[in-house]
C-alpha cells in the first residue's frame, strides 16, 4: 500500500480540523500573564499569555477588542476566553480571544483606575484649575436625562431655594454606548454659547455599569475644557466617578448639586432683614450724633453773639499792635545807642579834634598832605591849617631832626 505524502498546507489544515472539532478547545478560559502586548493599525491586538512554565500566543480581533473597557498592559494577570486553533499559513496554534478581563477585579474597576491615573498625571484634577461658583446665578444649565428622577429633584429644590434663577435643561442619555458622546457634546454646547452661569451634569444612582458614562474620558475632557463652572452630581454619596474629580465642585447627589448651585432665598431674606436693621441702627446713631453736635454748636458764643467774633479779632489785633510797638521801640532804642557810639568814635578820630589840641595840618601847593621833610624843598610854598584859620608860608630850610 502506497503511503500518502502530505503537503505542509494539508498538515496545517488537518491539525486545524482536529483542533476545531475538539469541544474542550472551544470556549476555553485561560489564566495567565500578559506579555508582548501590541496593537496594530488594523485594530487587532496580538499578545502572549504566559505562566512560569510556558507561553501561549493569542490574538484578539478588532471587533472583540473594541469591547474592552480597560487598557491591557504587560504583566497584568488576566482571564481570557476564546478558542484554540491553527493559522494554516504559519502552522502555529494560538488562542483566538473573544473576551479579556483582569483577574481578581472587574474590568471596569481597572479601567477606572487607569483613566484616573492618566488624567491625574496630566494635571486634569489640579485644584488650581477649579473655578469658583457664582454666588447668585441668573441661569443654570443642567445636562442630564429628561426622564430621570434626578431632574425632577433638582427642579423642585431650585424652585424652592432660588426661584429667580432660570433653569435650562439639555436632555441627554446618561447610560449606554451613546451616552458619553451626548454628554460631552451638551457640555461643550452649553459652555460655548454660555447657556448658564453654572452647569450641573449627572444622574441618579445605579451600578458601576449604569454610571460608566461619567467615567468616560470624553466627558472628563469636556468638563475640563469648560470655562463655565461645572458641578458633578452623579449617583449617591458613596459613588465616585472621574467626572467628580474633574468638575469644579462635586455634589454627593443631584439634590445636593441643586443646593450648592444657588443660595437659599430664606437665608437671603434673613440676611437682607438683618442688614436693613443694622443700617437703620447705624443711621439712627449717626443722626443722633449729628443732632448732639448741632446742639453743641448752637450754644457756641460765635452763634449767640454775632459781633463776638469781630470783638475777639479786634482784641487780638490790639495785642499784636502792642507787641509790634514794643518791638519797634526796643529796636529803635538799640539803633540810637549804636548811632551815638559810632558818632562818638567818629568824632574822636576827626582831624579837627587833633587841631584843637594845638597841632597843624601842612599841605603842598597841590593840596597833598605833607608827612615828611622829604616832601618839600627850600622855596616851596606850604599851606598850614590851624584850629582857627591858617596861613601860607615859604620853606626856608627842610630838616630831619628838630632844633637843627
Amino acid at each position: 500500500m502506497e503511503r500518502h505524502i502530505f503537503t505542509v498546507t494539508e498538515v496545517n489544515h488537518l491539525v486545524k480540523l482536529l483542533l476545531d472539532n475538539e469541544s474542550m478547545l472551544q470556549g476555553i478560559c485561560v489564566r495567565g500573564e500578559l506579555s508582548n502586548y501590541k496593537i496594530y493599525p488594523s485594530g487587532h491586538h496580538y499578545f502572549s499569555l504566559k505562566d512560569p512554565e510556558g507561553a501561549l500566543r493569542c490574538v484578539m480581533f478588532r471587533g472583540a477588542a473594541g469591547k474592552l473597557r480597560f487598557r491591557p498592559e504587560n504583566g497584568m494577570k488576566v482571564l481570557v476566553t476564546g478558542r484554540v486553533t491553527v493559522f494554516p499559513r504559519d502552522g502555529a496554534y494560538q488562542l483566538y480571544c473573544d473576551s479579556l478581563t483582569p483577574e481578581g477585579v472587574g474590568d471596569l474597576a481597572v479601567a477606572f483606575e487607569q483613566l484616573k491615573a492618566k488624567l491625574q498625571a496630566e494635571g486634569v484634577f489640579d485644584p488650581a484649575h477649579k473655578k469658583p461658583l457664582p454666588p447668585y446665578p441668573e441661569k443654570i444649565a443642567i445636562v442630564t436625562s429628561a426622564a430621570g428622577a434626578a431632574i425632577h429633584d433638582m427642579l423642585r429644590i431650585l424652585r424652592r431655594r432660588y426661584p429667580l434663577a432660570k433653569v435650562i435643561l439639555l436632555p441627554v442619555r446618561v447610560q449606554g454606548a451613546e451616552a458619553p458622546a451626548e454628554i460631552a457634546g451638551a457640555l461643550r454646547y452649553a459652555d460655548r454659547w454660555k447657556i448658564g452661569d453654572v452647569i450641573i451634569t449627572g444622574r441618579g444612582g445605579g451600578s458601576m455599569e449604569d454610571l460608566w458614562a461619567f467615567n468616560d474620558e470624553r466627558v472628563a475632557r469636556a468638563i475640563y475644557s469648560c470655562e463655565t463652572p461645572v458641578i458633578s452630581a452623579v449617583g449617591h454619596e458613596p459613588d465616585v466617578t472621574i467626572a467628580d474629580f474633574v468638575a469644579d465642585v462635586r455634589a454627593s447627589t443631584p439634590s445636593n448639586a441643586a443646593e450648592i448651585a444657588v443660595p437659599d432665598q430664606a437665608a437671603l431674606r434673613r440676611q437682607l432683614r438683618d442688614t436693613g436693621d443694622r443700617l437703620a441702627q447705624s443711621e439712627t446713631a449717626r443722626l443722633e450724633a449729628l443732632r448732639q453736635r448741632l446742639e453743641t454748636l448752637a450754644q457756641k458764643r460765635v452763634l449767640t453773639d454775632r459781633l463776638a467774633y469781630v470783638q475777639d479779632r479786634r482784641m487780638e489785633l490790639d495785642h499784636v499792635q502792642r507787641r509790634l510797638g514794643d518791638v519797634s521801640s526796643g529796636l529803635l532804642s538799640r539803633k540810637r545807642e549804636r548811632f551815638a557810639a559810632l558818632a562818638a568814635a567818629l568824632d574822636a578820630m576827626s582831624p579837627l579834634k587833633v587841631l584843637g589840641r594845638g597841632y597843624a595840618l601842612a599841605q603842598s601847593e597841590t593840596g597833598a598832605l605833607l608827612r615828611s621833610y622829604r616832601n618839600v624843598t627850600a622855596g616851596d610854598r606850604v599851606s598850614v591849617t590851624l584850629e582857627e584859620g591858617g596861613f601860607t608860608c615859604t620853606v626856608d630850610r627842610p630838616w630831619k631832626e628838630r632844633g637843627k
